[in-house]
């Protein structure tokens, strides 16, 4: 959630707290509000506009369709509760991965991006013109799910084969782990990747792969000019993202090179840079 007030100079100020245990609705509203309280309080006046960046996918009404991380949500109106928090103040919300698209390439000063965020899953976005593809009406653009090997290992989400399943840091380490035949943790993937470790090496190779095919499928759709590889599994693995840009290289056919593809740059802030950009604009995304 990002906050903005025109024409005050407002302090940066970061703050965070955790979800309720066990899940409930009513005691998530309860600890959403104490926190927002508080952030009111610490400004006094009205905000002009909120951005939030959601981890969630709704439907034109504003009720939650899924919450991976909080499946007790589904049905509920999550909108219009927050309206309810922020009353007076536009609320703007949209995809976290969209949003954080939307900052990645206003920090690049590109136009045209594909980002991919590399972590616990697979996020991302696109944008093209400077604006988020698809667009609201139409839903959030789910890179993660994006099918790299109908064949391949079974994502959460039900399906095979989706580049979520392939190449987030779970599935790389889960595949590090077969492959050196016992677990895996992620330090232990870092060192023996840093030191040539074949196992290491196989396993995140594949999660590269599965990255290029993706990123190569969306470039023949939407001709980015940048690709952006983000999150924090792919930002703690020193080469990983030249791994994936050369694998992009090799897929390129005659006549369409592969774009650049690079370290993004904002890091795990990058939807709340996202959503302070959707608080700016007169109209949400």
């Amino acid at each position: 959630m990002a906050l903005r007030a025109e024409g005050r100079d407002l302090a940066p100020h970061e703050t965070s707290f955790r979800w309720p245990v066990p899940a409930q609705v009513s005691a998530d509203l309860a600890a959403l509000e104490s926190n927002v309280a508080a952030l009111r309080h610490r400004w006094a006046e009205p905000f002009d506009a909120v951005g939030v960046a959601l981890p969630a996918t709704l439907d034109a009404a504003g009720r939650v369709l899924t919450w991976p991380g909080r499946p007790v949500w589904q049905g509920a109106e999550l909108v219009s509760r927050l309206h309810e928090l922020f009353p007076g103040s536009a609320v703007r919300c949209a995809d976290d991965g969209d949003l954080a698209a939307l900052a990645e390439a206003d920090r690049a000063g590109c136009r045209d991006v594909v980002y991919i965020g590399v972590g616990t899953g697979i996020g991302g976005g696109i944008v093209v013109d400077g604006e988020s593809v698809p667009g609201p009406a139409r839903g959030s653009c789910e890179i993660g799910h994006v099918v790299v090997d109908p064949s391949g290992d079974e994502c959460d989400c039900g399906r095979r084969g989706c580049v979520q399943a392939a190449a987030s840091g779970p599935a790389v380490l889960r595949r590090a782990g077969e492959l050196r035949g016992s677990p895996v943790t992620f330090e232990e993937l870092r060192a023996a990747w840093a030191d040539g470790q074949p196992w290491a090496r196989t396993a995140l190779d594949a999660g590269a792969a599965a990255l290029a095919t993706a990123v190569t499928g969306l470039c023949e759709l939407v001709h980015p000019d940048l690709v952006l590889i983000g999150g924090g599994f792919a930002a703690a693995l020193p080469d990983f993202v030249p791994a994936v840009a050369e694998r992009t290289r090799l897929l390129a056919r005659p006549g369409s090179p592969a774009p650049p593809v690079e370290a993004a740059a904002l890091g795990g802030l990058s939807s709340l840079h996202g959503a302070l950009l959707l608080a700016g604009r007169e109209e949400s995304m």
